[in-house]
Formats: C-alpha cells, structure tokens, sequence
C-alpha cells in the first residue's frame, strides 16, 4: 500500500504561468505513480474545472479552498498592512477557508506533508503533527533586501528595507517548523545553514521537461525574447532597466532588431510609455505557450537584478537552443560556465555588446546553443530532480519512524 503525501501549495498550480508554478507541477508530476499517493490542497479558481487534467496529471486527489479575486486596486489596497508584523506578501495570501481545510487534511494523518513556499506556512499549525517538508523556492528576505538595494526612491526604499526585516523574521521560524527544508540550490542550502542556523536543509537542483522544451538551433533573425511574469516586481525591474539602460546600445548598432516581452499581465503605464517612445518592443501579455516566442529569438535575455533561488526559464531557454545573455543574479544558484554555456553582463555597455555579438556571430549563437543543450540534458532532466524529490519526502517519514 502506498504511503499519503499531503502537498499543500499557496497558489493554484495552473495554468502553470511562473517559475514556481513550472518546478512544482512537473516535480508531482514526475512523482505521479511513484511511492506515494498524493493530495494537492491550494486555492482553486471559479473555472476549476477547466484544469481537470492538468489537475490529474499531477496528484491523485485535489482539494481546493476558493481562491480570492483581487479586484483591479489591489496591489493598493494590500499597502494597508504595512504596519503588521508578517510581511504584506503573506499575509494577504491568509485564507480562513484554507487554514480549516489544511487543519482537516492533516488531520486524516498523512504519512508525510509539503508545503511549498515559506507563505503557505501562514495556514499551518505551530505543531505540525506529522513529518513534514518545506520546499523553499528560494530565499524570500534575499528578494526584498535586493529590492531594497536597487531602489532609487528613498521612500520606496524604506518600504523594502521595512518589509525584508519583517520577511527575515517570518522565513526563519517558518523553517524551524520542518523536519526537512528542501533548497534548490548550494547557495541558498548555504543561507539557511549559516543565516538560520538550520542542518536539516537539502538540495535538489532546477529540473526541465527536455521532451516538451525540445530543441531547435538558434534563429537568424534578430529577435529578443523575455519570458517571465509581468506583475512580479523582479521582472518589471529587470525589463525596465533592459529597455532603459540596454536596449538604447543595441538599437544604435543593430537596429533592426526586436523586442518581445511574453508574461501576464505587464504593467499598463509600461506598456504605455515604451509605446508613446516607439520603440520597437512587443508585451504579448499572457500566452498559453512560451515556445513559439523562444524558438523565433536569436537571444533569450535574463537583465534582472532582483531575485532569489534559481531561475527555471534560464533552463528552458537553453533546452530550446536560444543563446541566454544573463546578468550573474539572473542564472545564480545554476551550475552554469560563462562563455560556454551562456554569456554573462552585469553592466549595460556589457550587455548590450553581448547582445550584439550573439546577434552577428552565427558560429558564436550555433556553439553556445549547443553548449547549453547538452549540459541541461546531462544533468537536469526533470525526472531526476522528481526522483530526488520524492526520497527526501521519504527520509523525512524514516526520520520520524
């Protein structure tokens, strides 16, 4: 008889539009008929039931609690909790719905519960009655503090520094709740051993789907691609400062090149002011499939200089042989050569020659795409990173034992 995993996710998993959403639905689904029997509990939409098989392909049960429409103000509105001691981002995930089916889950004694993110903790109890596992994403007070340093407004910028303080407090009794902590990176794994003070990390590295994100040499034209989601706060940072303090140098040089930025729900004053300055810049908004936009680019860019744990889209980008330029946050915690895999630039004129290069070389973007290919398929098929996955759900029920 198969042992019961409880995966408790803090978002509804689908469609699966961000990074985080990606690595958790293809590890359950990697782990799908393996050694468990496994029940997704998270907020459901209204439409729930378009995502029926989506839904079954990732566990054998799913329960849901309804997931809170925020209206067109609410990244205003939720500003009022700034004085609260939990940090703005946790605390209006909170759900009352959530915490008694969560309470009612763990009550039928699952061998073994997950929670994903440190967020989804905000629903636990202080005690969590059976083995259990965080499956951090990664560092959350790392992303504010990062925040904090690139912000130019000094108001802005005590916001940060007030809510990074209030996230560092909040991850770190999050943690100390779990018999196990799953990092998914050395570097991260590191910060929570010296910042917190924590043995029980382990580490699984970022996985990709190398039969669905299947490769194609690298495009002639002179496309530019982002993917990402548009209403997180690291991407709206780094395409600013791309289209800002970058994109000036490569028009200058290679002007016909082009510009799409494909995620939901792009900022409307964004898109707004980069089409009064016609620049020749595409937000797509929403796709069902980033494929198509990857495989039509010449570079996949990552300008971002906020974030945290690994980037899963630096992966896709080289399973699907598009050459990445990359600032050295955008592919941390990846186990990535510069120059061979991929090129790295952390100032504008950098990147921008980068760019550049790799728009004129065709040998150059032919050789860094098939770099890239072979060392995800090598070593960061997403099976391996489920397999991984699932023996420390299981380590965690022998600790226990």
């Amino acid at each position: 008889m198969k042992k019961k995993l409880l995966f408790i996710s803090p978002r509804f998993l689908f469609p699966a539009d961000s990074g985080g959403k990606i690595r958790t639905s293809q590890i359950l689904r990697g782990m799908k008929g393996g050694a468990f029997e496994s029940t997704l509990a998270s907020p459901a939409p209204d439409n729930v039931s378009k995502y029926l098989g989506d839904l079954d392909s990732v566990c054998d049960h799913f329960q849901g609690w309804r997931e809170k429409n925020h209206k067109h103000l609410f990244q205003l509105t939720r500003m009022r909790h700034i004085f609260s001691a939990i940090p703005i981002p946790v605390i209006t995930d909170t759900s009352v719905a959530g915490k008694h089916l969560i309470h009612k889950e763990l009550a039928n004694n699952p061998d073994v519960v997950v929670f994903d993110f440190p967020h989804s903790t905000i629903h636990a109890p202080d005690d969590i009655p059976v083995p259990s596992v965080m499956f951090t994403h990664n560092v959350e007070a790392e992303i504010f503090l990062r925040h904090t340093q690139v912000a130019a407004n000094p108001f802005v910028r005590k916001i940060w520094n007030n809510q990074y303080r209030k996230m560092l407090d909040f991850e770190k009794n999050a943690l100390t709740k779990f018999d196990l902590n799953i990092a998914v990176s050395t570097k991260d794994a590191d910060y929570f051993r010296n910042q917190f003070n924590l043995s029980n990390i382990r580490e699984i590295p970022t996985g990709t789907d190398l039969d669905f994100y299947r490769y194609q040499t690298p495009s002639d034209n002179k496309n530019l691609v982002f993917t990402g989601s548009m209403d997180w706060n690291a991407n709206i940072d780094g395409i600013s400062y791309f289209i800002e303090s970058i994109w000036p140098h490569i028009i200058h040089n290679e002007p016909d090149t082009k510009l799409q930025v494909v995620g939901r729900n792009p900022p409307t004053q964004m898109v707004k002011k980069y089409h009064q300055q016609k620049f020749d810049i595409e937000f797509t908004g929403f796709v069902n499939d980033v494929r198509s936009y990857v495989w039509n680019a010449a570079v996949y860019l990552i300008p971002l200089r906020v974030g945290s744990g690994t980037r899963i889209k630096a992966f896709e980008a080289m399973a699907m042989g598009c050459p990445v330029v990359s600032t050295t946050l955008g592919v941390e915690g990846l186990e990535l050569e510069p120059g061979k895999h991929y090129l790295c630039a952390d100032t504008p004129e950098a990147f921008s020659e980068a760019v550049c290069k790799l728009l004129t070389d065709k040998t150059l973007r032919e050789t860094i795409s098939r770099n890239a290919r072979q060392h995800v398929e090598q070593n960061f098929s997403s099976q391996r990173v489920s397999d991984k996955f699932e023996a420390i759900c299981l380590e965690a029920i022998n600790i226990n034992a």
